[in-house]
């Protein structure tokens, strides 16, 4: 059975281009043997992840994320079932808000400089599937 889950934190230490990368990397070379797909959004310290994949890998990664001493303040914003996988060409895209024009994320949210813990689940979400369509997400594989 595959799952959706969508979280946001915060990071614990000041966050670098290293440690994102490092994020990155981690998550790329792991997660295709686990059968998990998604997308890291990042803006300052803050993060939002969508995580695909069957439930027991994607429940498993996600209880170590809420266990890493680099996220802080960790909370589930959407979990579904799903009979499909909408970011199923990312092994971990990425996508720096700072980096997207203001208005998209205006959109969904009250000021361009999104705050998931603000809004709902599901407007996270179309915002994220907005970036995709746009293509806004880098770091896609395969063909």
């Amino acid at each position: 059975m595959l799952v959706r889950l969508l979280y946001a934190s915060r990071a614990a230490q000041p966050l670098t281009n290293e440690v994102i990368e490092s994020i990155l990397a981690q998550s790329r070379a792991r997660n295709p043997g686990l059968g998990i797909t998604g997308i890291l959004c990042h803006n300052g310290g803050l993060f939002m992840q969508v995580l695909e994949g069957g439930r027991d890998p994607v429940n498993e990664l996600y209880g170590q994320i809420v266990r890493d001493e680099r996220h802080k303040d960790v909370v589930l914003l959407h979990y579904e079932e799903i009979a499909e996988r909408r970011f199923a060409g990312w092994t971990m895209g990425q996508v720096n808000l700072a980096k997207i024009n203001p208005s998209i994320v205006l959109k969904y949210s009250e000021k361009p400089m999104l705050d998931p813990y603000t809004v709902p689940g599901r407007v996270s979400m179309a915002l994220l599937e907005e970036l995709m369509a746009t293509a806004s997400i880098i770091g896609r594989t395969g063909p």
